[in-house]
């Protein structure tokens, strides 16, 4: 319990160092761009197919199983509000915050890991480059940048082949699916899950970087440090969107457009 919460600390502090080490470079004109762009287009590029693939099936079933249940009901129309509002609030963030946490987690933690070993860090710290400023600040931007994006796709995607389904199987007039997506989805819903892909993002990222550069002992060490990310970020991502969940449901309860 201990050794958890020592690492819970100093998670949070190296993510209070890059936002601080970020901010100032943003004002002194010194932001990492190019390697920030570097960064997002590579996690763009390893998590965008697997995004697509995930939305699609994720849409179907949760419009099938949401179709059985209100079929029994007799209320066929309310299954573009139920379908919708499950990708936008739960579906989407999580989604994007597993694929996050296990292909940019694993590639991030991998590549600091290496550095790690590789005593490049050391030597940043001798020179007296801060590790944090030039590894982990471009990193936390591009992740911030990429999981709006990742979520707004798993979003579209998600409805789009809900509706096919729910169009096609279920029998759902289009007319009557996209009323009632309409009718109580509002703009903050789409907004409380842009915010939540974004705090998850931050929290992956805090997690792969504080794992990477914390590695030790050769490779095994840098593959344990891997494990150790995905598994904390995926864990950590779970509790905290329930917390989020209960949060929200509480203040901003599901109400008609």
């Amino acid at each position: 319990m201990l050794s958890s919460l020592a690492t819970l600390g100093r998670s949070l502090r190296m993510g209070a160092d890059a936002v601080r080490a970020g901010s100032t470079d943003m004002v002194r004109l010194r932001f990492p761009v190019h390697e920030t762009l570097t960064q997002a287009w590579f996690l763009i590029r390893v998590t965008a197919i697997p995004s697509v693939l995930m939305a699609i099936p994720f849409g179907v079933i949760v419009s099938a199983q949401v179709g059985n249940i209100v079929s029994q009901l007799g209320a066929d129309s309310m299954i573009g509000a139920a379908g919708g509002l499950g990708v936008i609030k739960q579906g989407a963030p999580m989604a994007t915050a597993m694929l996050l946490g296990g292909a940019g987690a694993a590639a991030i933690a991998a590549d600091l890991g290496a550095r790690t070993i590789r005593e490049e860090v050391d030597a940043m710290r001798v020179m007296g480059v801060d590790p944090v400023q030039r590894l982990v600040v471009p990193r936390m931007a591009a992740m911030m940048l990429v999981a709006p994006l990742l979520n707004v796709l798993i979003i579209f995607i998600g409805i789009a082949s809900g509706f096919a389904v729910a169009v096609t199987a279920l029998g759902v007039t289009p007319g009557s699916y996209w009323q009632s997506f309409g009718s109580f989805t509002t703009p903050i819903d789409i907004w409380v899950s842009l915010i939540k892909s974004l705090i998850f993002g931050f929290l992956v990222v805090v997690i792969a970087c504080q794992r990477g550069l914390e590695a030790k002992g050769g490779p095994r060490g840098v593959a344990d440090g891997v494990n150790a990310a995905v598994v904390m970020s995926v864990a950590a991502v779970a509790v905290l969107n329930t917390a989020i969940t209960q949060v929200v449901t509480m203040f901003i309860p599901v109400r008609m457009a």
